[in-house]
């Protein structure tokens, strides 16, 4: 886990998947929140705290997280952050606005994944927007899947008994990077098919060559401007906007 930390610190700025992300995730809760400010953003397994810079763009933000070397990371940076564990968020019943989590999910066992899924939920106020990503599909398992101590990949319909069933209601689901998915898909069947994918690799987390990353950043550029008004029908993330239940806040 400490390997793929600090990898995602020296890639995550410049590289195309964390770009379309901050991009797509930044869409829906601009969307969900239709013009409402949140008095408080919680970052539910923050990591290096690379997304508070844009969260709090929205209100005030803070970062959960429970590795040291992210920590001092995010707090080299005077990122808002605070030790401790998304099963056991340390924070009151109903404090906060908006929840967010990630690409954490996946790295949790099944009593974990509940657990933090109930505690976004038990801190978020009636009204409240969570707004979640995580990988998808099984079959994109790959050599970064032992790096990161991945668990399992969501579909849709995975993702959303998760939630319903933790007492959100879903507003939106979506397939993401769907643009990039034959590359991906492709790399990660090589390494199936070579045993690869049992070695940790941190290579998916190297910034590709300069013309590579144009190209893959504007694939998904273009993929963002279609998430405007449609959703997705396969890809190798899903992100989700759910609501708990309750009166929406001025």
């Amino acid at each position: 886990m400490e390997r793929m930390i600090a990898a995602t610190a020296a890639a995550e700025e410049r590289h195309f998947w964390f770009r379309g992300l901050r991009r797509n995730a930044r869409l829906a809760l601009t969307r969900a929140l239709a013009g409402r400010l949140p008095r408080l953003i919680l970052d539910c397994g923050a990591g290096t705290g690379r997304n508070l810079e844009w969260l709090s763009s929205f209100g005030p933000a803070i970062g959960l997280e429970r590795s040291p070397l992210a920590l001092d990371f995010a707090r080299a940076r005077q990122r808002r952050v605070v030790a401790g564990s998304v099963t056991h968020l340390p924070f009151a019943d109903a404090c906060a606005d908006v929840v967010t989590s990630f690409d954490v999910f996946y790295c949790l066992d099944d009593l974990e994944e509940r657990q933090a899924a109930r505690e976004m939920h038990r801190v978020l106020r009636p009204g409240g927007i969570a707004l979640i990503n995580v990988a998808a599909l099984k079959w994109l398992r790959g050599s970064h899947s032992p790096l990161t101590q991945e668990r399992r990949r969501y579909t849709k319909t995975e993702l959303r008994e998760l939630l319903e069933t933790t007492g959100f209601v879903v507003e939106r689901i979506t397939y993401t990077n769907t643009a990039t998915l034959p590359l991906v898909a492709a790399v990660r069947g090589a390494e199936q098919l070579t045993g690869r994918d049992a070695t940790p690799s941190a290579s998916y987390l190297t910034v590709p060559v300069a013309p590579v990353n144009v190209v893959l950043t504007a694939m998904l550029a273009a993929e963002h401007a279609w998430l405007r008004v449609g959703n997705l029908p396969i890809g190798s993330s899903v992100l989700a906007v759910a609501r708990k239940p309750g009166p929406t806040w001025p």
